[in-house]
């Protein structure tokens, strides 16, 4: 499949992306959560549920896989990657290497991991993965960001987004910038314009081809402890606002973080943004806790809650899928969670 056509049905009407690809210190913060301690074990196990979840292709069109993941296997011993495309999901690949200090930049991050990306990216291929992603992060504070951080981290998103391609991998741009603070929308609105303009101009000179990627943004929202309350669509609006500002057509699709939100916070935004006027782009999602926080409530480690967790994976996705369309309501909740 090429990169068009890959980009393309990640982005497929009423479907999104699954993001399972925390770290194996953030997945040890989620199962600590649950009372699980994180061994390779039980992370293959709480994975293998993920992915193994009947009817998930319905409304996931892709999975974003950690290192270790993409590395395992169901305990029938096929792949995780390959049974992923047996039921119609795309497996896909996380490959930054986390945020290190931005020297000379106080309290500002850059993403690492581009020495020996491209080995790593033939190795992946080989792996099973179609697409990748890279996640920047942007902080919202007094005199923050500079300038010069965002520089740096649309470089580098640039930078692997031109590697991806250049093997073969649709890339998932992923310019986050957090909601930690307490910034208004208006001042999230600004900073989002300003870091997606600069990614932009860095992904044009390095020469990646826009409509092979997707771009993975946060959703515009007031900071977390601002105080400043907002409604869905006044988040959708000032949303696409930033959007229509910066982001070419040729795109074919946003696939929204989720960010610290709830999951039913982020479905209602989700359908608050489809309900816009029609878009240059398909609005979709990859939400990881939005999506996950559900499942591990449910299951807890303990195997004879696997099909109640299994359920609700599916059904949180199917919010999602119906918020894809803009036919989502908070009615609907109940009835459909409680069909699985």
């Amino acid at each position: 499949m090429s990169l068009h056509a890959t980009a393309i049905a990640l982005v497929e009407a009423g479907k999104g992306v699954l993001a399972a690809d925390e770290s194996t210190p953030t997945m040890a913060k989620r199962l600590a959560r649950v009372g699980l301690e994180s061994t390779e074990d039980v992370r293959r196990d709480y994975r293998e549920l993920l992915l193994a979840t009947p009817g998930l292709a319905e409304h996931v069109s892709g999975v974003i896989l950690f290192d270790e993941t993409i590395r395992q296997h169901h305990a029938s011993g096929v792949p995780f990657a390959q049974a992923l495309r047996e039921a119609g999901i795309i497996p896909g690949i996380k490959v930054d290497r986390g945020t290190t200090p931005l020297p000379r930049f106080p309290d500002e991050v850059v993403t690492q991991g581009l020495d020996g990306l491209s080995e790593r990216f033939a190795e992946y291929v080989a792996l099973g993965a179609s697409f990748a992603k890279w996640r920047a992060v942007i902080r919202i504070g007094p005199d923050r960001p500079t300038a010069g951080c965002v520089d740096a981290n649309a470089h580098a998103l640039a930078r692997y987004a031109a590697a991806a391609q250049e093997t073969g991998l649709v890339p998932i741009v992923e310019p986050e910038v957090l909601m930690d603070g307490t910034h208004s929308m208006e001042r999230c609105a600004e900073v989002t314009r300003q870091v997606l303009r600069a990614v932009y101009d860095q992904l044009a000179r390095q020469r990646v081809d826009l409509a092979g990627t997707l771009l993975k943004p946060n959703m515009v929202l007031p900071g977390s402890e601002s105080g400043q309350q907002v409604g869905d669509g006044d988040i959708a609006l000032a949303t696409v606002g930033v959007l229509r500002d910066t982001v070419p057509a040729s795109v074919p699709g946003i696939v929204f973080l989720s960010g610290g939100q709830s999951p039913q916070e982020a479905t209602a935004r989700l359908d608050a943004l489809n309900r816009c006027a029609p878009q240059p782009w398909q609005l979709s999602f990859s939400f990881g806790r939005a999506l996950q926080a559900p499942v591990l409530d449910a299951w807890a480690g303990r195997p004879e809650n696997r099909t109640a967790a299994q359920a609700a994976l599916l059904g949180r996705a199917r919010m999602n899928g119906l918020a894809r369309r803009g036919a989502w309501s908070a009615d609907l909740e109940p009835t459909l969670l409680d069909a699985r």
